[in-house]
């Protein structure tokens, strides 16, 4: 025993390992205790060859020299070495130990393999082990990370006896298999909650897209005097960030302060990705006020300043954080590659692309392609984006012919989008948007009979649109609206504000652009359909609720449409108002006639 603590407690748990395999071999003679402890040493300081070359010296393992060895490869991402000694283990007829059967179901569940992870449960069983509460765990996370949410429920059921990391990995299974209904039953069934109890089930639905949900739990949690934690705080931020619920967000900067969270660097981190997708400045206050930085915090700025369309000073952040000796990753370069497609900066995007694999030997990846083809195509190179498509070292995949097929749609390019629709129809045949584009395409240009060939397909394949969606937060209530839509309690008001507003910009020389309404109907009803669009009900709502002079904060699931775009430019200099709308690919502030995109988008 003095020997074991001498190995793990002296050197190994300090990162001395030279110094115990020295004393190791300078004993006499070794016990197994000591081989042990040496395997353990190894793998506690990610040495998995060195603890196998040990294993192998061991003249008689026991039953903790085979655990410890199988929980070095689980642990250390080497799933398939852990199964293959798992099964040399049972050969040398050698009977696992609990520790042995968590640890290789860990295994099977980074593998997702999920017939082999049966197979250790029926030998779990066989050896004693089918109620021990740890195999139990274990098992209900394998079966979760391999997606078999029956064999989940079933695992927790015909456990003997349950413990608080059951319920919670339960919770977990059921939200990495977009099950939140079923989490949020286990979770009201929970006899007791801890704090990984909470955190989880809140960021189930931050993950899923149930925002308002994850929220509501956060302020329920503080109310039953649940202390939350750094990784609660991320989450929470996160549902915020999706939300750009800015009045909440700030609210939860103040609990993150009072809880004495605000130098933490996760946590700062979330706020710089919360603040910069709510399009507020305070963005680049948390990043000054930061004592410590990471590469994430870095690539969080650059990521706000791309969707901001901000690229000189996405580029003047990367030299900055250069000097600071922070190495680029490859997050960071889909920031700086997507800054550089915001604002059509075509010479500066082939510079950082070839940077990114000359000076920092970084590979790239389908992300990286996809912003360049829409750099490329943003910028009306259509042919040479296909071009470099073609040439792509890997075989582009769904993102990268989303890219253009999103390019084909800003130019009506109708033979190319045709082409990349086809490559995707085959790619992700159920994601309705990709045809709702083509059919775009071929409405712009009147193509109507293949507009109606279009949304047949999605008929017969079960595909719906997605509908245009706008909100803002006003008195921390957020309102929704639909394009079209006559159910919100203020409908009458708002229509009527529309009215007004349509008849003022008229006078200024606004000219409705009908050819964003794709359908073939009269012109008159177009006229209505593209003033009833969701963001202009959002806008009119925020006028007549909020304060005069306050920025009026909206945002869209959708790319905002032209007509919109301009509509927004015109309302802004008749009300005297900045409108802030963040859509599905950016930012756009809109103050006294124009937008900070400058029309590029």
């Amino acid at each position: 025993m003095f020997q074991l603590g001498t190995f793990r407690t002296g050197y190994a748990q300090n990162g001395k390992i030279e110094a115990a395999e020295e004393l190791f071999e300078k004993m006499p003679e070794h016990s197994v205790v000591s081989w042990n402890a040496m395997i353990a040493a190894y793998v506690q300081n990610g040495r998995i060859a060195s603890a196998r070359k040990i294993f192998n010296r061991i003249p008689e393992q026991d039953v903790i020299s085979w655990a410890a060895m199988i929980a070095g490869y689980a642990q250390h991402g080497q799933g398939e070495e852990a199964l293959s000694l798992f099964a040399q283990m049972q050969r040398a007829g050698v009977k696992p130990s609990q520790s042995t059967f968590t640890s290789v179901l860990n295994a099977c569940a980074s593998l997702a393999a999920l017939e082999q992870g049966k197979q250790i449960q029926t030998h779990s069983i066989k050896t004693g082990f089918g109620l021990d509460s740890f195999v139990g765990n274990s098992l209900i996370t394998m079966y979760a990370k391999c997606r078999s949410v029956e064999d989940v429920s079933q695992a927790f059921d015909n456990m003997g006896t349950r413990d608080i990391v059951s319920w919670n990995a339960m919770i977990a299974g059921y939200v990495q298999n977009q099950r939140i209904e079923d989490a949020r039953k286990v979770f009201d069934k929970m006899p007791e909650k801890n704090l990984v109890s909470w955190t989880a089930m809140i960021a189930g639905y931050a993950q899923t897209g149930n925002g308002e949900e994850a929220l509501k739990l956060f302020v329920r949690m503080l109310w039953e005097s649940m202390k939350p934690n750094q990784s609660t705080f991320t989450v929470v931020l996160s549902a915020c960030a999706n939300l750009a619920t800015l009045k909440q967000g700030r609210q939860i900067q103040a609990q993150v302060i009072k809880r004495g969270f605000e130098n933490d660097v996760f946590v700062g981190n979330s706020l710089i990705t919360m603040y910069g997708k709510c399009g507020s400045e305070e963005t680049f206050h948390v990043f000054d006020k930061m004592p410590e930085r990471d590469v994430v915090s870095w690539n969080a700025m650059l990521a706000g300043y791309a969707q901001q369309g901000r690229g000189k000073e996405a580029f003047q952040l990367f030299e900055q954080m250069k000097k600071t000796g922070t190495i680029p990753n490859e997050i960071t370069f889909v920031g700086i590659l997507s800054a550089c497609s915001h604002a059509g900066l075509v010479d500066q995007g082939w510079h950082y692309f070839e940077t990114m694999s000359r000076d920092y030997h970084i590979t790239p990846g389908p992300r990286h392609y996809a912003c360049m083809v829409d750099l490329l195509g943003r910028s009306g190179f259509l042919d040479q984006a296909k071009d470099f498509i073609n040439k792509m070292p890997v075989e582009p995949d769904e993102v990268v012919w989303g890219a253009l097929l999103g390019a084909c749609r800003i130019h009506t390019n109708v033979d190319l989008a045709k082409c990349a629709a086809e490559h995707l129809f085959e790619l992700e045949p159920q994601n309705a948007g990709n045809y709702v584009l083509l059919s775009n395409i071929y409405a712009v240009v009147g193509k109507w009979d293949d507009v109606r060939r279009v949304r047949a397909m999605m008929k017969d394949r079960g595909l719906k649109k997605e509908p245009g969606c706008s909100w803002m937060e006003v008195n921390n209530t957020l309102h929704t609206f639909l394009t079209g839509s006559t159910i919100h309690p203020q409908t009458k008001e708002i229509y009527a504000t529309l009215e007004e507003l349509s008849r003022q910009m008229k006078d200024l020389g606004y000219i409705p652009d009908t050819n964003f309404v794709l359908h073939d109907v009269e012109m008159e009803q177009k006229e209505h359909i593209l003033f009833h669009h969701s963001e202009k009900l959002a806008i009119a709502f925020g006028l007549i609720n909020m304060p005069a002079g306050t920025p009026i904060h909206i945002m869209k699931n959708l790319r905002v449409c032209g007509d919109c775009h301009t509509a927004t430019k015109f309302i802004s200099k008749i009300v005297k108002r900045q409108i802030i709308v963040r859509d599905s690919n950016r930012f756009h502030h809109f103050n006294d006639g124009f937008c900070s995109c400058g029309d590029y988008w």
